[in-house]
């Protein structure tokens, strides 16, 4: 909020013929819902800096996004900031009604006393192997200084296999996303790895299958979680903590290694009378000066090439976040089709039965949840 307050002053100061004003996304279950209701009352505002991206088919069904490749250079500027990564933001008719913008890469943050209180090397820890990373949560558990090794969240909600599963299957396949092409990719060797890995955690009580209240990594409910990097500032001094990429069934270099990017985009609303300066603010508002700006503020990844690079003095003073900025250059996205969220919730649901709950075995979860999901993809 407060970035978006001085974004809007700056783009003022020097526009006094063209000024904006932008408003916090008022409460609701949801910003989808929010959104989506504003599209249907035909009064959405012209930019929305909270896309999820797993909506954005919908919004486009609704008839409420602007096709940004049509304007004149809208292609070359949204591929010219974000590279390649920018393909998997594009419809299923090849062009973007959303502007990449912003993520956070999750990786495993783990804490470094209680890793230590556990005999275990807290500066170098054996995370990078399924078996290693068993190994290690095997022995937190055994010497008790944590309930559980690792406590993603276990409920129902179609998003939560974005921490959990996927981030995984992004590292595993080197950067596949859950569908391709209109099919499923996941009931594959790679699926079947991830899915067990998870499956082994659950049944030797190393994750646990209860909503826990509160805060698992912070309260030292659990010794490590799955997070990006607005993790930073939230756990602070607070916790001594680590982070290493998500782990690989035989281990991956971190260089190599690809991850959920959880990120928000930036939209643009049919309903906007001045799409032509909307369009300049967009521009504006993910212009070098003003990613940067963000990072600062926020520690947020800007989706745009070389992040690292771009900003070498703000990576040389946060180094904390320079992992993250570089993880940000392999990231996975949810796949960009209609019934995104129908298609996650099936998902989910297959995962929780099988995975959390060990009620199907994963062989048959993942056949039967691909066939689902092959079909509600169809339409």
């Amino acid at each position: 909020i407060g970035w978006g307050k001085k974004m809007v002053e700056a783009w003022n100061a020097d526009h006094p013929d063209e000024q904006v004003k932008a408003q916090e996304i008022p409460a609701g279950a949801s910003s989808e819902e929010v959104i989506g209701a504003a599209i249907t009352a035909g009064n959405a505002p012209c930019l929305v800096f909270n896309t999820s991206p797993a909506a954005v088919p919908g919004f486009q069904r609704q008839g409420g996004l602007v096709n940004l490749s049509d304007f004149e250079d809208g292609d070359d500027y949204i591929t010219g900031r974000s590279g390649d990564l920018a393909d998997q933001y594009r419809s299923e008719d090849g062009d973007f009604y959303q502007l990449p913008w912003k993520s956070n890469p999750v990786m495993i943050f783990y804490n470094k006393a209680l890793f230590e209180k556990a005999g275990l090397d807290p500066e170098n820890p054996k995370l990078s192997t399924y078996d290693e990373f068993l190994e290690t949560a095997r022995t937190l558990k055994e010497k008790g200084v944590s309930e559980y090794a690792i406590n993603p969240a276990p409920t129902s909600e179609f998003f939560q296999s974005w921490f959990d599963f996927y981030p995984l299957y992004a590292a595993q396949t080197g950067g596949t996303q859950l569908l391709e092409d209109g099919k499923a990719t996941f009931d594959d060797d790679n699926g079947t790895a991830v899915a067990d890995f998870w499956r082994t955690l659950y049944e030797e009580k190393l994750a646990g299958n209860e909503q826990y209240q509160g805060d698992a990594f912070a309260d030292g409910y659990a010794a490590m979680a799955i997070v990006g990097p607005w993790a930073i500032s939230v756990y602070g001094d607070s916790i001594e903590w680590g982070a290493v990429p998500v782990p690989t069934k035989d281990g991956t270099s971190a260089g190599d290694t690809w991850t959920f990017s959880d990120a928000k985009n930036v939209g643009m609303f049919t309903a906007c009378k001045s799409k032509g300066t909307a369009w300049d603010v967009l521009k504006f508002a993910t212009s070098e000066e003003q990613d940067g700006e963000w990072l600062k503020a926020t520690g947020q990844m800007p989706l745009r090439q070389d992040l690292t690079g771009t900003y070498p003095d703000y990576f040389a003073d946060n180094p904390a976040y320079e992992q993250f900025g570089d993880q940000a250059a392999r990231t996975v996205e949810v796949p960009n089709v209609v019934g995104s969220v129908e298609i996650w919730q099936a998902f989910r649901d297959g995962y929780s039965k099988s995975v959390i709950f060990g009620e199907t075995p994963v062989d048959q979860f993942l056949s039967d949840t691909a066939a689902e999901v092959d079909k509600l993809a169809a339409g």
